[in-house]
């Protein structure tokens, strides 16, 4: 299990780490993917460590809230809100989750293909 201290995204979150952050909320923090896969790839990551979705309770109802309206402002603000953007939750190695800190993807830009991948 990965702690706050050594967890890449909170290491982000509070400025130890430089990131291209596009928006911040009272409980959450968007920035650029480093290797985007769409013109448009914002990862929005809670300010509270939490491994990923789950692990979500009902006690993180306002992170998960905030997560997704967070997700929303970033489509409005980079332009894809009126053609549509994709959220994407990994869970797990196979979804090939590679930093266990719930993060949702905000991906647009272009049409976007079904499946994923």
């Amino acid at each position: 299990m990965t702690t706050a201290a050594d967890c890449i995204f909170c290491r982000i979150v509070s400025g130890e780490v430089p990131a291209d952050v596009v928006l911040t909320s009272d409980q959450a923090v968007a920035f650029r993917d480093v290797n985007p896969q769409a013109p448009v790839h914002v990862l929005v990551v809670p300010r509270r460590h939490v491994e990923n979705a789950a692990t979500v309770t009902h006690d993180h109802g306002e992170v998960v809230a905030d997560l997704l309206v967070a997700a929303r402002r970033v489509a409005e603000e980079l332009g894809v809100a009126q053609s549509g953007y994709r959220l994407v939750l990994n869970v797990g190695d196979d979804a090939l989750n590679s930093v266990p800190h719930l993060h949702v993807h905000v991906l647009g830009g272009r049409r976007l293909g079904w499946p994923p991948g």
